[in-house]
């Protein structure tokens, strides 16, 4: 599953790109991706926050921050329920 779109990091909003699979060997789903460049996330990062909450509409997850790319956009993974809701369409 893919989602791009709005979200919300911590109390900011943002652009989210990320994309997830059920992992077999854990047994849980895992997802990764980027937050298009927004300084307020930058500065999180920096002061050292890593764990997050995640918003994407009314579903709510936990996320962790991991580093700066050089576009000024922030890599984010997480474990467990995305933040994004399922496909209708089943793809």
């Amino acid at each position: 599953m893919n989602y791009h779109g709005p979200a919300w990091i911590a109390d900011t909003a943002v652009r989210l790109h990320v994309t997830g699979r059920w992992e077999p060997v854990d047994g849980r789903y895992h997802w990764a991706g980027r937050i298009e460049p927004e300084p307020q996330v930058v500065r999180l990062l920096r002061a050292g926050r890593r764990d997050v909450p995640v918003r994407v509409g009314d579903r709510v997850t936990r996320g962790r921050l991991a580093e700066v790319d050089p576009w000024g956009g922030v890599r984010i993974t997480g474990v467990g329920e995305p933040p994004w809701p399922p496909d209708p369409d089943g793809g």
